[in-house]
């Protein structure tokens, strides 16, 4: 197949790169005391009504208990509030704060920028291609190892 060992380089390197500048690029001086974890978490809290653990927890793919454990360090960062449902105690249900919310756009910014430069010079059938190729890599991670 054409192209097979350009993208397998591609994609390898990508991974890598993705993670290790996102770090440089979100964890600034105004937000070094959380990880990329940290900024992943409450991107996953997101702006909008507050979230119950387990919806946060099933969208990050990890356990109620380990999203605890770090939301626990974020609410004590100030990042993150944590208050009881009123119409079930049981239910914790969590939310930025303002400083969570700075934080939130903070990362958002640096995503925006890395689709504007992935999409740069590109028509509109070959965004159509990228984001095909794109979901199709993407069905494969869901599904890989079940």
């Amino acid at each position: 197949m054409e192209g097979y060992d350009t993208l397998h380089d591609l994609l390898v390197k990508l991974f890598n790169e993705i993670m290790n500048i996102e770090e440089k690029a979100i964890i600034t001086e105004e937000f070094k005391d959380i990880s990329n974890n940290d900024m992943h978490i409450i991107e996953a809290i997101g702006l909008d009504e507050p979230r119950s653990m387990s919806s946060v927890a099933k969208d990050l793919s990890v356990t109620v208990g380990t999203l605890t454990i770090a939301i626990n360090n974020l609410v004590k960062k100030a990042y993150v509030k944590r208050v009881r449902s009123e119409k079930d105690r049981r239910v914790v249900l969590i939310s930025l704060t303002e400083k969570g919310v700075k934080a939130y756009h903070h990362h958002a910014e640096f995503h925006d920028e890395m689709i504007k430069a992935t999409l740069n010079g590109l028509d509109e059938e070959q965004t159509k291609v990228l984001v095909k190729a794109l979901t199709n890599l993407s069905a494969f991670f869901r599904t890989y190892g079940k």
